[in-house]
């Protein structure tokens, strides 16, 4: 039986708060100050000193501007973090990540295009559908995401396709983008269920697929087929080399075997026990390519892992909730940053299990680790590079602490090498598939 709060109730509550005079103490700092301002510690901010035992010469940020692009920017700066040492580029080289961009949002056109297909005999009030339909595509994803657009489309300098207004800026883009692909589905559906043929299908869909093409290329211009690539090295020696193709590019100056990195995720939850691969339905950009899959661990080998690959002197791309506990203007992430329990006397403490399955938390922000501060070997605090421009934390760059990454670090992307032997046998599993809703589907 539903129960209203009663004016007794309330009289009891008004007592309860008269009674204890620090209440009005923080209801004065709290109206005046905010909830984070007052309850922020300044202890944080000394215990995370920007200085590591490890700590890679990584150049200068980027800034991903108002777009959600981190996962993008965060894979280009590793990569670009090899070319600078292998090629000696300037602190300032980019790659870019308009091209990116570009081949991401027309393959994910397609993605989407396919599972309205796919789910076209089920009713809008399908939990499926409707998740479909909630967001046909956005800014974010996963590594294994932007690997198959890698792998399909390679790379290219940020000289040859600069930023533009709509890559900088990409609301206007995507809400014009999500209307198109709604009005699609709509067709795309009736079509369906109309009896219609495969092949006139297939038709109507890349006439459609032509049109996100065209708005592609007028908002973000079109992506170069074969180019020039110039550029002075940190000792201002001139280099160019010419008629490259954005595959050919990857191949000489990033030079990875793509295969070789893999998704390494910390989700504490019953229904994922750790040393088992995990993929989730729906969830991809490139139809045919290559497949997400995250290996579940434990956090002590999450860190481990991490920190092998930047002892050998490479960065590590990482996925977290980077609103929980974090000063963006400091450029801390601490789980002591802010005492908001203690300001309102309130016990907030969750589990990350318990914070994954109600909805409290998942992975928001792509970033990348390039040091971290070892005492005694183990971690106590991380050196992040963000990319949210020089104007923030320390030049760009992020403190974040072990306890932290303990609670709000969820992936991490290293080289197979890196991993335990017994864990490189279990990438060769079978993926348990995960709904599409589930938290590990979270796009950066």
């Amino acid at each position: 039986m539903s129960k209203d709060i009663s004016l007794n109730q309330l009289e009891k509550f008004q007592a309860e708060l008269e009674s204890n005079p620090h209440y009005r103490v923080a209801e004065r700092a709290i109206t005046k100050n905010g909830i984070l301002a007052t309850s922020q510690d300044l202890r944080a901010e000394i215990n995370m000193d920007p200085v590591f035992s490890i700590d890679l010469d990584t150049g200068k940020v980027a800034n991903q501007k108002q777009s959600g692009r981190c996962w993008m920017f965060a894979a280009l700066n590793t990569m670009r973090h090899d070319m600078k040492d292998n090629f000696g580029v300037k602190d300032d080289f980019e790659l870019s990540q308009n091209y990116t961009f570009f081949w991401d949002k027309l393959e994910k056109a397609n993605y989407f295009y396919e599972n309205v297909l796919k789910t076209a005999a089920l009713p809008t009030s399908d939990r499926k559908v409707a998740w479909l339909m909630q967001t046909p595509q956005q800014d974010g994803g996963q590594w294994d995401m932007f690997m198959a657009i890698i792998e399909k489309y390679g790379v290219v300098p940020k000289s040859v396709m600069p930023e533009t207004y709509n890559s900088s800026s990409s609301r206007e883009f995507n809400s014009a983008l999500n209307l198109k692909l709604r009005k699609d589905a709509v067709e795309l559906r009736e079509l369906v269920n109309a009896g219609t043929a495969e092949a006139e299908i297939e038709a109507r869909k890349q006439k459609m697929l032509s049109e996100v093409y065209r708005m592609c290329a007028l908002s973000f211009g079109e992506p170069p087929v074969k180019f020039d690539f110039e550029y002075r090295d940190k000792d201002n020696n001139y280099h160019i080399d010419k008629d490259l193709t954005p595959q050919a590019f990857f191949k000489k100056y990033v030079g990875w075997n793509t295969e070789d990195y893999i998704s390494v995720i910390n989700a504490p939850t019953a229904d994922k026990p750790y040393n088992h691969m995990y993929t989730v339905e729906m969830l991809g950009n490139v139809v045919g390519g290559r497949e997400v899959r995250h290996l579940n661990v434990d956090m002590d080998t999450f860190r481990k892992i991490a920190i092998a690959q930047l002892k050998a002197g490479e960065s590590v791309w990482f996925g977290s909730d980077v609103g929980q506990s974090s000063d963006r203007k400091l450029g801390i992430m601490d789980t002591e940053v802010y005492h908001k329990d203690e300001l309102f006397d309130v016990d907030f403490s969750m589990s990350k299990a318990e914070r994954l399955d109600y909805g409290e938390s998942l992975m928001t922000h792509a970033m990348v680790l390039t040091g971290v501060d070892l005492v005694d070997d183990k971690p106590t605090k991380w050196k992040v590079e963000n990319s949210w421009g020089d104007k923030v934390g320390t030049e760009g760059f992020f403190v974040m602490s072990n306890d932290w990454m303990e609670e709000y670090c969820y992936q991490v992307v290293v080289n197979k090498k890196f991993l335990p032997k017994e864990l490189q046998e279990v990438l060769k599993e079978d993926a348990k598939v995960l709904a599409p809703w589930d938290p590990m589907g979270a796009l950066a």
